[in-house]
């Protein structure tokens, strides 16, 4: 499959779930520009090698869904792909017992997603706030990163400052800034 940089949403939806569709006409609906690559699911960060190249130079985040002991408070961290997450320098920060990664049906249940498509964008799904969203400060301070659109299928770049103003003010929720 060669990779196409395109600009906005596919023109023929044909064949994609509601949960990518959905996030499209949001993005599209605040007025927020992206561009968008199909490709085929990739399932480690070593895979994406292709994907990186055509997304560059926006920053590749892991997006990885979290919780506390209890499986009370859940998370989604956000650090660069080349970043190691280390549980003890995140619990620190946010004043939380351990952390771990949280079982996939609570992913599907809170962000509509499955393990592989975690992105940002997913916290559109979360109408009751029960994702708590944790940002590395290089995250923050790239002009552009690069996410899902709630499916492993697609990747889009997008400008930080409108993920981080629009997006999160429409969806009503806030993020937490750490630092790896």
């Amino acid at each position: 499959m060669q990779l196409v940089l395109e600009k906005g949403r596919p023109s023929n939806t044909t064949g994609r779930l509601d949960k990518e569709i959905r996030t499209y006409d949001l993005l599209d609906q605040l007025g927020i520009e992206y561009e968008r690559v199909d490709h085929e699911a990739a399932e480690t960060m070593e895979a994406w090698a292709a994907v990186d190249e055509i997304l560059a130079p926006a920053t590749i985040c892991k997006n990885l869904f979290l919780c506390n002991t209890q499986k009370t408070k859940f998370y989604l961290l956000m650090i660069r792909g080349d970043k190691k997450f280390k549980t003890k320098e995140i619990s620190h920060q946010i004043n939380s017992a351990r952390l771990s990664f949280a079982p996939p049906e609570f992913m599907e249940r809170f962000l509509d997603i499955t393990p592989g498509s975690v992105s940002v964008l997913g916290l559109m799904n979360d109408k009751e706030n029960n994702v708590q969203l944790l940002v590395d400060a290089d995250v923050l301070n790239s002009e552009e990163f690069g996410c899902h659109p709630c499916i492993n299928t697609s990747s889009i770049r997008l400008k930080t400052k409108d993920v981080f103003g629009k997006f999160l003010e429409a969806i009503n929720h806030e993020y937490i800034e750490v630092k790896l």
